[in-house]
């Protein structure tokens, strides 16, 4: 065969006489996207992403139906083939019905892959699922044990009956993984020779120690409590989160090599500039330790605590002396955690003061719920005017009667006072859980925000010094739930690692098809109601921390994960349009218009066809004449109208497609899928 030569962005490649440019340039290691193109199938040349520019060429070519000619000079990133293959996405994508991932992925702070490890836990591989968890979350038994899981209100599930008890499922996987004689473990990367120190092993430190050490770099927790965990270990009660639970997960990220130090205050035991110094890079996982003051008259009285030293107190053993009337100010979960932890510590009568009401309060129902159950008094509409003392010590707390005005900036409607209206109840200790705060002791060269939070940039988390990150509660907007805290130190490790390497720490924001679904859609879907977790009785609950979930049973587990209605691309991590499309930043909505319409069908029998998700690439249709040698599937209709649909002239056709499957093999998007 004859050779030719041609030079494609600057590299001259040897090709023979009659091939494409595609081909040669595959062949040689340099990939232009396409989309409809298939070496075993004749030219086609439709999704039009495949373009080069010629030297001296007006037209740009398609290389998978262009014949290479000999000293031929091509480039396929110019700005003409940039923007051409840009528009040809745009107009793909603007045409494109259907979800790269499932909502309650993309919704998921961490962006786990819900999908994934529901599918491993349904078909009883509690390995495969911890595995997929930890790409994204190193503690999934305890963070399932707490997480107020976000993912669960986009559940497309509730448009059915009711969503997936995603939380729950990650813990009974991950306790089964903990209990097992084989539980996960991933493998460190080869040594880089690069050290990071972290400052703070709570949650987001953990996190992000865990993935920097999977990277190959060395890892150091200085941590200032007398054991890791940080807030989940100090500020979850034990009857919500086992600590033995937690101690075992953070065992598995010391056994990977993680160095981990106690007790070690950074500007008393150790300097910050030592830290720096000693390090390639740092990273600041302080946390919030500060609760916020009540802002009336008396808080300074004895008696008076924050819910965060309160709940710190009880789990490391001490029984904080409150009495047997206690009043906790707040309707958020650490609220919750305070009044509960209150009637267990023995008080007898436990109010809870909230300014809103029930509706408005930001605690999950069920803590509400639970609390009730267990004989807390939640007083709505209050809201502390002062703290009355006796002797310096508290003695009882005056309320100011509130109602509900306008909405604020939050959305919610604003507390108002009702002039003149107060009611006053007899305590003896006062819980304030109404926020937390910062404290960045011994880190005075970091830059505050004005609610003296560390300032971390946007997806880099790096600090205003050189080297230095910062991530979770203790960055920007404060504290939060401890999966944005793990979803942040996620992003921290990813830049963390970047700048070690010396690679870019540029992350843009992932394109992903997104498909509008409703009620409707669903209808033809069995309802299966969602499996209820056992709990211990309100009687049993108030007398001891033991834990009040039961767990799962394995039947409930699986069951319950076979409820998952799949939502995602089965074909995701291998779509070429999906990989295409985040190569530069493209927008289809302007150029929105009239779409195909999205509709299933299950004609093929093993086969599922997804018309939202078909490009029109054709390859299904030449591949099933051109390789299978049947010409079952076809192109139906005229111009925009034109669908791929199949026609059988016989149930021996049918036969024939159980059988064999070419077509889902050469679909590029995942609008083909088998069917077991």
């Amino acid at each position: 065969m004859e050779q030719i030569k041609i030079t494609v962005n600057g590299r001259e490649l040897i090709g023979e006489k009659g091939e494409t440019v595609l081909n040669i340039a595959a062949r040689n290691g340099i990939e232009i996207p396409n989309l409809c193109y298939n070496g075993k199938l004749k030219l086609y040349g439709a999704c039009g992403l495949c373009l080069v520019e010629a030297e001296n060429s007006p037209k740009l070519m398609r290389a998978c139906a262009t014949v290479a000619q000999d000293g031929m000079v091509l480039s396929t990133k110019t700005p003409r083939v940039q923007k051409a293959r840009k528009i040809a996405l745009e107009l793909i994508m603007s045409d494109h019905s259907g979800d790269c991932v499932a909502p309650c992925s993309l919704n998921c702070p961490a962006h786990t892959d819900i999908q994934g490890y529901l599918k491993a836990i349904a078909n009883g591989d509690d390995k495969e699922a911890v595995k997929i968890i930890k790409e994204k979350i190193p503690i999934p038994a305890s963070i399932g044990r707490v997480c107020p899981h976000p993912c669960e209100s986009h559940c497309r599930r509730r448009l059915v009956e009711e969503p997936l008890s995603v939380a729950y499922l990650k813990a009974f996987a991950a306790d089964n993984d903990l209990a097992s004689d084989d539980p996960y473990t991933a493998v460190p990367e080869e040594a880089t020779g690069k050290k990071v120190a972290v400052i703070g092993g709570g949650p987001a430190g953990l996190t992000a120690a865990y993935y920097l050490r999977l990277s190959g770099h060395d890892v150091t927790i200085y941590e200032a409590m007398p054991e890791m965990g940080g807030m989940l270990r100090y500020g979850i009660p034990e009857y919500r989160l086992p600590k033995a639970v937690l101690a075992k997960e953070v065992e598995a990220i010391a056994k990977l090599g993680v160095e981990m130090k106690n007790n070690v205050k950074v500007g008393k035991d150790i300097s910050f500039e030592e830290i720096k110094n000693g390090s390639d890079a740092v990273l600041v996982t302080i946390g919030a330790w500060k609760g916020s003051s009540i802002g009336c008259v008396g808080e300074e009285l004895e008696g008076v605590l924050s819910g965060i030293d309160f709940l710190r107190e009880v789990n490391m053993g001490n029984r904080p002396e409150i009495g047997k009337n206690v009043a906790v100010v707040g309707g958020g979960n650490t609220a919750m955690d305070a009044c509960r932890t209150a009637v267990r510590c023995g008080a007898e009568n436990v109010y809870v003061i909230y300014r809103r009401t029930r509706a408005e309060a930001p605690a999950e129902d069920i803590e509400i719920e639970e609390a009730i159950e267990e004989g807390v008094e939640f007083l709505f509409l209050t809201n502390p005017a002062e703290i009355i003392g006796d002797n310096g010590k508290v003695s009882s707390i005056k309320l100011q009667i509130m109602e509900l005005g306008e909405p604020d900036a939050s959305g919610r409607r604003k507390p108002v006072p009702v002039e003149g209206e107060f009611r006053t109840l007899d305590v003896d200790t006062v819980i304030s859980a109404i926020g937390q705060k910062c404290a960045p002791t011994g880190l005075d060269e970091i830059e505050l925000t004005k609610w003296g939070t560390i300032v971390a940039a946007k997806s880099t988390c790096l600090t205003n010094i050189e080297g230095v990150f910062a991530a979770g509660d203790a960055t920007n907007k404060g504290a939060s739930i401890a999966i944005d805290a793990i979803a942040e130190a996620n992003e921290a490790a990813r830049a963390i690692n970047a700048y070690l390497l010396g690679m870019p720490m540029d992350f843009p924001e992932p394109y992903y098809s997104k498909k509008n679904v409703t009620a409707e859609m669903l209808a033809d879907r069995e309802k299966k109601a969602r499996a209820v977790m056992s709990v211990k009785s309100p009687e049993y609950r108030r007398n001891n921390f033991d834990a009040i979930l039961n767990g799962f049973t394995e039947e409930q587990a699986r069951g319950e994960a076979k409820r998952c209605l799949e939502c995602g691309c089965h074909d995701f991590k291998e779509c070429k349009l999906i990989r295409y499309a985040n190569d530069e930043p493209i927008a289809p909505e302007r150029l929105a218009g009239e779409i195909h319409e999205s509709f299933r069908e299950t004609k093929l029998v093993t086969i599922e066809r997804d018309q939202g998700k078909c490009i029109l690439c054709n390859l299904c249709v030449r591949t099933c004449k051109e390789e299978a040698g049947q010409s079952i599937l076809g192109l139906v209709g005229r111009g925009f109208k034109t669908v791929i649909k199949p026609e059988f002239e016989g149930s021996d056709k049918i036969e024939v497609c159980k059988t064999c499957g070419k077509c889902v093999e050469v679909c590029p998007t995942g609008a083909l899928k088998l069917l077991k």
